[in-house]
């Protein structure tokens, strides 16, 4: 009773607050008892209302004003992270984040990255806010880099370029142009995709719908059905296309698809839109990796382009990237440029200064750049030399007589093996390797020595996993 019932005597500064708001009429003494008239209010869920005799109570009950709000699921990724650092198994295999790993599997810092923070200590450079385009000398390395420095679009000033929040932030800046510019047009997005690109244009209220692209049969990818869909997909729609090593896939289409691809999306007025994550990081080299963007620019063909330096530089936290809008003209160039940076202040009002000096610094100096070409190279190689091990591994653990071909025709950090949900589900609980439930996993976060244990797993899993 004493827990539930309040006296006036003892009530607290919250219990007496609920009587005063309560409280109708007047209190009147007599008899030795004091006589108090409440009135309830109709509906208040945080207050609740006890009757003693002729005394009523109005207690406060702590209930959030969050109430309605539910529990999130974890993240399809970044929880594989969470539940390999939970498992004590000395044998455990993180290949679930795109993170690069040394051959002893730990976190890598280019040395050209450490030069350039040297660099900016020595020069003593101030921590003052950036414009909301972001630091004029990143914007001008990253167009240069992306398109090549002798571009006609560049040397015409028809681009865009904003400084974003990595690939992610460039995306989502760009999916806000999409909504307030271009009401109503969809955006059509590869089946699958990188799992945050859904979250991105549902959060801009952007509508979107898939295009086929991975063929399970032939674990390669379905051309056929991507160029019908693109064909049966309403005109003027925004076509978001990965530049390189397709996340989750790793599935390029080859230069001659890329070729009609363009024509399809040409004949159809939509607008290209790209994801380039892994310029330099893919092949090794940036101008390869970039000729699916160099391609459609070539075509004189407006197109957007979002980048990110969290792979091929290793910044993945630092968060810088830009958001680039190829033009058709210089005046149409700075008209966008001007309503992305409208957009961009009030959601953060300016970028961050530290990644994108060290951008600036290596694409801007000769010397650092060819270091980390070669860095680039050496991590590029290192992903293409345990993506051998694996094919090798699996080639002579798996006596079934199956193809395992189709991982060496794969580009990038990614691998699909081709295991599906009960399978991936079994390559963690059986063997502790973490992975997508897509049957993605990252190469990057294995090494040389790993690799016939993780054949191992998936043979298995492949065969004995329905």
């Amino acid at each position: 009773m004493a827990s539930s019932m309040l006296s006036l005597a003892s009530a607290s500064p919250s219990a007496s607050l609920s009587m005063h708001d309560t409280l109708k009429g007047k209190v009147r003494l007599g008899s030795g008892n004091l006589t108090a008239w409440f009135h309830k209010e109709k509906s208040n869920p945080f207050i609740n209302t006890k009757s003693s005799g002729r005394i009523s109570m109005a207690v406060a009950v702590n209930v959030s004003r969050f109430e309605g709000i539910t529990m999130a699921p974890p993240d399809p990724i970044l929880g594989v992270s969470e539940a390999f650092k939970a498992d004590n198994d000395e044998k455990k295999l993180n290949l679930g984040v795109g993170a690069y790993r040394t051959e002893e599997l730990q976190p890598y810092v280019l040395n050209v990255v450490k030069k350039a923070e040297n660099l900016m200590l020595e020069r003593g450079e101030y921590k003052e806010y950036l414009p909301i385009e972001g630091l004029a000398a990143f914007n001008k390395v990253t167009a240069e880099l992306l398109l090549g420095a002798d571009n006609t679009v560049i040397k015409q000033q028809r681009v865009a370029t904003v400084q974003g929040l990595s690939g992610t932030g460039s995306l989502r800046l760009a999916a806000a142009l999409i909504e307030r510019y271009f009401p109503g047009a969809k955006v059509l997005i590869s089946s699958p995709t990188w799992g945050n690109h859904k979250n991105i244009f549902n959060d801009a209220r952007v509508p979107w719908s898939e295009y086929r692209y991975y063929d399970p049969k032939t674990v390669g990818l379905d051309f056929e059905g991507m160029i019908a869909d693109l064909k049966a997909a309403p005109e003027g729609s925004f076509i978001l296309l990965h530049g390189c090593a397709h996340n989750p896939t790793g599935i390029d289409p080859t230069p001659e698809q890329w070729e009609k691809i363009a024509d399809v999306i040409q004949e159809k007025n939509h607008i290209p839109f790209f994801d380039v994550a892994y310029q330099g990081f893919a092949s090794g080299s940036l101008d390869a990796d970039a000729a699916s963007v160099r391609l459609f620019a070539a075509r004189g063909m407006e197109l957007l382009v979002a980048q990110s330096y969290s792979k091929n530089l290793g910044l993945y936290a630092e968060r810088i990237g830009a958001i680039n809008v190829i033009c058709s003209s210089v005046d149409a160039a700075a008209r966008v440029k001007s309503q992305l940076k409208r957009l961009a202040r009030p959601m953060y009002s300016n970028p961050p200064v530290h990644g994108a000096r060290i951008v600036a610094n290596v694409v801007g100096d000769p010397t650092l750049f060819d270091e980390w070409k070669a860095e680039m190279d050496m991590m590029a190689g290192r992903i293409k030399g345990v993506r051998q091990k694996l094919f090798d591994s699996l080639s002579a653990k798996d006596k079934s007589g199956k193809d395992w071909s189709f991982i060496l025709k794969q580009i990038g950090m990614f691998s699909f093996t081709g295991l599906n949900k009960a399978q991936s589900e079994n390559m963690t609980n059986k063997w502790h390797v973490y992975m997508t439930k897509d049957g993605r996993i990252s190469l990057a976060g294995l090494n040389l020595a790993k690799c016939e244990y993780l054949a191992d797993a998936i043979v298995d899993s492949y065969h004995n996993v329905s």
